[in-house]
């Protein structure tokens, strides 16, 4: 396979554009059927007819991308999800009684292979049509240091305790306190040292689903911690991540921390010849901020708030116009039960918030509905395209469904959301959930560059 197409028939408004798009292939005119329709009205391109002249991805940025692989990806994948969707080249080898970090941008294939070495997705080899089974990566790996490896996994000789990416969905499926939930899998005994560790104590008691995100994924890894295993591997233990933002992933050689730290920046490998960001990450300076006569915004005196057996006290404070503001602390220490009583979401038990201002806030549990995209930033395509849409690369999205959605985009969607709204106060609670390190610095410089522009004032409210 020389080349990959990916497909997202979501983007394809309709039959006609399919059918003008499918028109257009050359190779469709001499007789041949690349570019086809199924009976579900489905649009496919076939990769082994396809010779990348571009002309579909031009019809189609949205929705069509013909990519040349370098030659070290023309074998065998391990991994494919279907037809003309993502592909996984290879896999990474943990090193005995070493830590190994899995390190890449969103979408790169990082949680399929963790997957596939927990042995919870069986992988496939390209061929999507039949199901795969985990004793055939034996002989993909013949001759090399990996064989062992995965000979030993596949006998049970290596054992496996696996955190998954996406803890949010353990309350959807457990029920319970946490501590009784974490005695059920405790087979090593250690349950108050590891809850002691990972502070856990104040809320062993409380119910899984009453527990902050943050709680709620040191709980994740308490779990994993907790099995008797040989092999511990943990998918994003700081933050939810999705799949479907790239096309193909390879897994690189291990590399020193700090040269494996420079590749990511950089974006390319060297030896492998692959480049998988289309420029390095960057850390700029900015001239100090010209000194002005601060005007007082809002201001809160000796503000309360009880919810169960946690409880708040903000003695005093005070937001200046054209202030940008970060709210740091631990997971569970009321960020955003803070934010949440600025914004009027949340009334306070006891204190006084002395002024009434318009607040814009985009909370930390982003819900998703039918609407489609463009119809929530209707306001920002119109007002803010250059400040918002751009930028936070919204306009692949604009024709999607918020429930079509992954976490990282509807996480972008609803920081254009609340931007493009007029307020006094923009209140931004964990903006940079489910996003990865170059998306945060994207995020931070919009959020920046919007309050100087419209003399506004944010609160962003984050755990790191």
């Amino acid at each position: 396979m020389t080349r990959i197409a990916i497909v997202d028939n979501e983007k394809l408004r309709n039959m006609q554009e399919k059918l003008y798009i499918q028109s257009l292939c050359p190779v469709n005119r001499t007789g041949k059927e690349c570019i086809r329709i199924d009976g579900n009205g489905k649009l496919t391109i076939e990769e082994k007819l396809c010779t990348g002249c571009g002309i579909c991805p031009k019809a189609a940025p949205l929705a069509i991308k013909i990519i040349n692989l370098p030659e070290k990806l023309k074998q065998k994948p391990i991994h494919r999800y279907g037809e003309n969707q993502f592909v996984l080249y290879s896999m990474p080898t943990p090193l005995k009684g070493r830590v190994t970090g899995v390190l890449g941008v969103n979408g790169i294939g990082k949680s399929t292979a963790l997957r596939i070495l927990a042995k919870v997705l069986q992988p496939n080899f390209g061929d999507w049509t039949t199901e795969g089974r985990f004793s055939d990566i034996i002989p993909f790996f013949k001759g090399t240091e990996a064989q062992k490896f995965f000979e030993e996994l596949d006998k049970g000789v290596i054992t496996v305790s696996y955190k998954p990416q996406q803890v949010e969905l353990i309350p959807k499926t457990a029920k319970g306190s946490v501590k009784e939930l974490l005695k059920k899998v405790d087979q090593r005994g250690k349950l108050g040292e590891v809850a002691k560790e990972l502070q856990l104590d104040g809320f062993l008691e409380n119910d899984i689903r009453e527990i902050s995100g943050g709680e709620l994924q040191r709980v994740a890894i308490a779990a994993a911690v907790l099995k008797d295993a040989s092999l511990y591997i943990f998918d994003e233990p700081s933050s939810y991540l999705d799949i479907r933002q790239a096309a193909y992933g390879i897994v690189s050689g291990v590399k020193p921390t700090k040269a494996g730290i420079n590749i990511y920046l950089g974006g390319y490998l060297k030896e492998e010849n692959v480049r998988f960001r289309d420029a390095a990450m960057k850390f700029t300076e900015r001239p100090p901020m010209e000194s002005r006569r601060r005007e007082e915004l809002t201001s809160w005196k000796s503000i309360s708030k009880k919810l169960g057996r946690f409880s708040l006290e903000a003695k005093e404070g005070t937001i200046y116009r054209k202030d940008i503001i970060g709210v740091l602390g631990e997971n569970g220490t009321g960020k955003t039960t803070f934010a949440r009583m600025l914004a009027h979401v949340l009334t306070q038990d006891g204190g006084e918030i002395t002024k009434k201002i318009t607040v814009s806030y985009k909370p930390q549990y982003i819900e998703s509905s039918n609407e489609t995209v463009a119809e929530a930033l209707d306001h920002a395509i119109q007002k803010y395209a250059a400040q918002l849409i751009t930028p936070l690369k919204i306009e692949p999205l604009l024709e999607s469904r918020l429930s079509q959605l992954s976490g990282g985009e509807l996480q972008r969607v609803a920081i254009a959301a609340c931007l493009q709204k007029d307020a006094d106060l923009y209140l931004l609670d964990e903006p940079s959930a489910y996003l990865d390190a170059e998306q945060r610095l994207v995020v931070s410089k919009v959020v920046r560059d919007f309050m100087e522009q419209k003399g506004a004032t944010a609160m962003v409210a984050s755990s790191r």
